[in-house]
């Protein structure tokens, strides 16, 4: 079956509520039971590792809905839902490593990861190596005896390093690593994260599953042999999301193939037309040809999102303020994936220990939305108007 047909498909069972096309949404906490022995049964298989409905915080219909529909689009075996991208990537850490385990980070991720890793985990007695996102075989002179789990984020969200993930996958495999990936840029229609050695593929729902800037939700998928510690670590911490935010989600990830694809589009004409601006200094856009990462992202991407970053010839905060400040169509914002497009400033030289950020300029990043391409461009043509001039 096709990823677009997937999209449609998967999760939905009409002849099971009605014949109606979308699944009901359960609000539900309690479940009762007719009989002790009905209650007992179902405890038993929830202990066999079955799928069971018997508490509103395990899942529900609806619930169960989304996750298919990710894991019928991406592979793996189940996949658990979680109130943001955050507590994914949190829970997932949590899941993989205790007190004394050392954790391999590249260092591109998402910043909120980041600090998760820098605080929370070295709380709990985990240490952190951020190691240069480049590496290829060289990954293997960091595992150490007490090495549990390597994290990439391919391409990267901030600078969009594109990572070798098969080659560190089977590294790390030899090892006895869990290897863990943040999949939110390519979403699981332009990535397959276990067709390449990943073991537990992160998303940051609010992005391009949900697609309309309205909710906050994470998801993760795992292998059936990483599937247990995942499981087994959310139920712990209580994590779930409400069902509301859970159906507006998969009603919105039905459209992820038509929206990714203009996403896609509209974004290589926004990247080649600023890489001949000259003051831009360099395109962060795997899709481009003279991208360092292009080679590995035509080998495993089947896509790209609309998210790209743009380094800027050394320029002064008002000559950038002036450019940013007054566009019309692209307005500030943090996050990604909807179906508006945005632009922020990002200071990745901050951000960064193992592999220094090198460029002198500011760093913008946009996120390319659903707008016409040919008015997108008119207004970044207005603001480097007015960056020449400030300058």
């Amino acid at each position: 079956m096709k990823d677009e047909t997937t999209i449609v498909t998967a999760g939905r069972h009409p002849e099971q509520n009605h014949g109606a096309v979308n699944p009901p949404v359960y609000h539900a906490s309690t479940i009762v039971q007719p009989t002790l022995a009905a209650r007992d049964a179902l405890q038993r298989a929830r202990a066999r590792g079955e799928r069971v409905i018997a508490y509103g915080r395990r899942g529900t219909p609806t619930m169960f809905a989304l996750e298919d529909l990710v894991t019928g689009l991406e592979g793996g075996h189940r996949a658990r839902i979680y109130p943001s991208g955050l507590a994914a990537i949190a829970v997932t850490l949590m899941a993989y490593v205790q007190t004394g385990d050392h954790l391999l980070v590249s260092d591109n991720v998402y910043g909120p990861c980041r600090h998760f890793c820098d605080h929370m985990l070295q709380r709990f007695g985990v240490e952190v190596t951020f190691f240069d996102p480049l590496l290829g075989a060289e990954i293997g002179e960091l595992i150490r005896p007490n090495t549990k789990a390597l994290y990439l984020e391919s391409p990267g969200s901030l600078t969009f390093e594109v990572q070798d993930v098969p080659r560190l996958a089977e590294i790390g495999h030899r090892r006895d690593l869990t290897v863990l990936m943040d999949n939110t840029w390519a979403t699981p229609l332009y990535f397959k994260p276990f067709e390449h050695g990943v073991d537990v593929s992160i998303h940051a729902a609010t992005k391009y599953l949900a697609g309309h800037s309205d909710m906050m939700l994470g998801i993760v998928s795992a292998t059936e042999a990483a599937y247990p510690a995942l499981d087994d670590c959310t139920n712990r911490f209580g994590q779930t999301a409400g069902p509301d935010d859970v159906y507006n989600c998969q009603r919105g990830a039905r459209t992820l193939a038509v929206r990714l694809k203009q996403h896609f589009e509209t974004g290589v004409v926004l990247a080649e037309w600023l890489r001949g601006r000259p003051e831009v200094e360099r395109v962060m856009h795997p899709a481009l040809p003279d991208d360092p990462g292009h080679a590995l992202w035509r080998r495993d991407f089947r896509g790209a999102s609309g998210l790209f970053g743009v380094t800027l010839k050394p320029c002064d905060a008002a000559a950038v303020a002036a450019l940013v400040d007054n566009l019309e169509l692209f307005h500030i914002g943090a996050s990604w994936g909807g179906y508006e497009s945005l632009v922020t400033v990002a200071k990745p030289n901050e951000m960064r220990s193992a592999r220094p950020w090198r460029y002198a300029g500011p760093v913008l990043r946009f996120h390319a939305g659903l707008e016409a391409a040919d008015d997108l461009l008119a207004d970044l043509a207005a603001g480097f108007q007015r960056l020449r001039k400030a300058a």
